[in-house]
């Protein structure tokens, strides 16, 4: 125990520090830091996705090596989104009381640690070579890819609840749509830059330096993670941001009231457990994910074997999704705010629509150049309420005491879907070939739809 109990306060979050009381040496302190928390929290995400978004370029070339079936692939995924589901919202409580300088970059160097294990299977099992307890020998090495794989998927769980806390106290309530919305738009870059490295490194080296390299990299910015991120402003003396940057604004008087009498329990049960929006939103956020990382996870494939493209080229188009999808992520949140008065459903709605047409129309394109613009198109209108219904409108639906927790259970909801996009959009196109992936994403595209329609209406009663 007494190992546990020093693990425990490291990362305990930190008590508050002596108040400043030098009005232009708090000036000096907020510039100092909301910055550098930003762009740490930013670049650093990034990181993380380079070391979890990277087999989707290698699945090909695995299965060439290693012959395994799409549905045994796709189980490698699942068993990431599994992993990470659970973990984004345990470690979504979690976060909320402990040290986000000291958690977020352990659980990037896990993370690294863990794609280095992933691809040592392969070198130190080869498929074929060893047995163990009379099982296949190709069955263990895919067990233990799924298990280093879903090791990764729980670290990597790690990441986003910590930097929810962040967002929800460095940055006050008029400004927090559009950083939120910015930051988010790290999803994209970090998932077209992985691409792109992967592409690069499956071209010129074998598969598995799709691994290895992003994971040194990882560790080599730990360091880096570390060094630029606080906790709360409340842990360097700072006022809270809310007193900071807009002494004008009062919060719902119901939580004025109540959050200051009720434990962090209570309040977790009111705003997260008893909120019907919530749990709306959640079951929406399963499709939006199956979408999500259904075509990012599996378009390189189809496009080799549907529509015939090289490995470079098809990964060239799949480089859209998240490069164009960035104006989907900062586009949502401006546009929800400018032309709806923050209300979020209109926003979702019109994605869904458009993303569901726009899966039909590239899967009945036969203009290579246009496959460009229905992909970044999936992903302008798969990102933009990929960050609001797990995002923003998680948190403006329940408390910043919870905003972790809040973002964490609506994770949790999204990767089941990813789950099922994985494994389940494997299954399909084994049985019912890749016109059934396709009416899988387009059947959830339309699901989700139907779900923010209720929400719509919730808003409009509400406001």
């Amino acid at each position: 125990m007494g190992i546990l109990n020093q693990i425990k306060n490291f990362y305990r979050e930190p008590a508050p520090a002596e108040p400043i009381t030098d009005k232009e040496q708090i000036d000096k302190t907020y510039a100092k830091w909301r910055m550098r928390i930003f762009f740490s929290m930013f670049f650093g995400y990034i990181i993380f996705y380079t070391c979890r978004k990277n087999i989707a370029v290698a699945l090909p070339a695995m299965q060439d090596a290693l012959h395994y079936s799409k549905t045994e692939l796709g189980l490698l995924g699942s068993s990431l989104y599994l992993t990470y589901a659970f973990g984004k919202f345990i470690n979504g409580v979690i976060a909320d009381n402990t040290n986000a300088k000291r958690i977020l970059p352990s659980a990037l160097f896990i993370s690294a640690l863990a794609n280095i294990l992933f691809i040592g299977c392969a070198y130190l099992v080869p498929a074929g070579k060893i047995s163990f307890f009379g099982l296949p020998p190709v069955s263990i090495l895919l067990w233990l890819l799924a298990f280093f794989w879903g090791i990764n998927g729980w670290f990597q769980s790690m990441g986003f609840p910590p930097i929810a806390k962040n967002l929800s106290y460095w940055f006050c309530n008029k400004e927090r749509g559009f950083k939120w919305s910015l930051w988010s738009s790290s999803h994209e870059v970090g998932t077209y830059l992985s691409t792109i490295l992967s592409a690069f490194l499956i071209t010129h080296y074998e598969w598995q330096s799709v691994f290895y390299v992003p994971a040194i990299l990882a560790m080599v910015f730990c360091f880096f993670f570390y060094k630029n991120l606080q906790d709360k402003p409340e842990s360097i003396g700072l006022p809270d941001i809310e007193q900071y940057k807009d002494p004008d604004y009062v919060p719902p008087v119901e939580q004025t009231s109540e959050e200051d009498k009720f434990t962090y329990v209570d309040i977790f049960k009111k705003y997260i457990i008893k909120n019907p929006t919530v749990w709306l939103l959640a079951l929406s956020y399963i499709f939006v994910y199956v979408v999500r990382y259904g075509t990012f996870d599996w378009l390189v494939m189809y496009q080799m074997e549907e529509k015939h493209y090289l490995i470079g080229e098809a990964t060239k188009k799949l480089s859209f999704l998240p490069l164009v999808g960035v104006l989907g992520t900062i586009g949502a949140g401006y546009v929800s705010d400018k032309f709806f008065r923050g209300k979020r459903a209109p926003v979702n709605i019109i994605c869904l629509t458009l993303l569901a047409v726009c899966i039909y129309l590239f899967k009945i394109n036969t203009i290579s150049i246009l496959d460009y613009v229905y992909i970044g198109a999936i992903g302008v209108f798969t990102c933009g309420p990929q960050v609001l219904i797990g995002g923003l409108s998680a948190v403006e639906s329940s408390s910043k005491k919870v905003a972790s927790a809040v973002t964490g259970f609506c994770g949790m909801f999204g990767y089941i879907g990813a789950i099922l996009s994985g494994a389940g959009t494997g299954y399909i196109i084994d049985k019912f070939s890749w016109n059934g992936a396709i009416s899988f994403w387009i059947l959830s595209a339309i699901i989700s739809l139907s779900i923010c329609v209720i929400l719509l209406k919730k808003e409009l009663k509400r406001k």
